[in-house]
């Protein structure tokens, strides 16, 4: 039987009020991340999926007794030989951390990583989701593991929008905030930048006149979505090439962000993903 991988020293940490980590814990302040350029991943598995991605993590608190095993000991490995921190912490301050009773058993700090414009490169683009003003970190973090399972080519949150590496953002993603590139830009930017893109733009919208199954999507294209509560702008109406409407039968009349979303964007898919 092998031995476990250990990662080096590592410091024991009981009491929440340990100034380590009190910084983490206030990484759930959008000016703390904003500030620091840091947030917080929570997970073996989204831990590893960071490493394996080759984001910067800063710090890794595992609960204790966890380096006991193997896989766990072997990231905590990782992470320091690029130079994070390793503690190990009790059970109080996991919940302190993970503002949670039944915390998570591993925590990561990872800088974060915010793409711009030209990150978007229609030579290698199949199909880019970009959300106008979206609010809710839940639907952002699902849309982005949608983008992720659809094989979008990434997210473009546009104007004043929920912050991706807001802790409820994160964890609704499940990993997949380390596998899908998100550009963050100004509606100006955008309007402007938008003619340039070769490709179709296409809007959801309650006034749409094709049903969204209509059309013969080519790529590479950009699935334009608006806010929660309102829709697209008229700015960004007028900037799509085309704008489709999901049908609605019984008393619903509009469908939760997230879910439009990966409608939408599974039919531009359909024929290109595998079996």
């Amino acid at each position: 039987m092998s031995t476990p991988v250990r990662p080096g020293p590592v410091r024991s940490v009981t009491a929440p009020s340990n100034p380590a980590i009190k910084d983490i814990r206030a990484l759930a302040q959008r000016k703390h991340r904003a500030e620091t350029g840091l947030f917080v991943a929570e997970g073996l598995k989204l831990v590893a999926d960071g490493l394996a991605k080759d984001w910067a993590c800063e710090t890794l608190v595992m609960a204790e007794g966890m380096l006991e095993h193997p896989f766990a000991a072997r990231t905590a490995a990782t992470a320091r030989a690029r130079g994070a921190t390793i503690l190990t912490a009790s059970a109080p301050v996991m919940e302190a951390i993970t503002r949670r009773e039944n915390p998570q058993s591993v925590v990561g700090v990872f800088r974060q990583r915010l793409l711009k414009l030209d990150a978007v490169d229609p030579r290698t683009a199949t199909v880019w989701v970009a959300l106008e003003g979206v609010r809710d970190p839940g639907n952002l973090g699902t849309i982005i593991r949608t983008a992720d399972g659809a094989g979008a080519s990434g997210v473009i949150l546009i104007g004043d929008t929920t912050d991706p590496f807001a802790l409820e953002a994160v964890r609704a993603t499940m990993g997949s905030i380390f596998h899908v590139p998100v550009v963050k830009v100004r509606s100006e930017d955008f309007l402007a930048w938008r003619p340039g893109f070769p490709g179709p733009v296409v809007g959801t919208h309650l006034k749409g006149s094709v049903d969204y199954r209509t059309p013969d999507y080519r790529e590479p294209s950009i699935l334009l979505m608006g806010t929660e509560q309102s829709g697209l702008t008229d700015a960004m109406a007028a900037a799509c090439d085309i704008l489709v409407r999901i049908p609605m039968a019984g008393g619903a009349d509009s469908l939760n962000l997230a879910v439009s979303t990966g409608i939408a964007l599974y039919e531009m898919r359909r024929g290109r993903l595998g079996a």
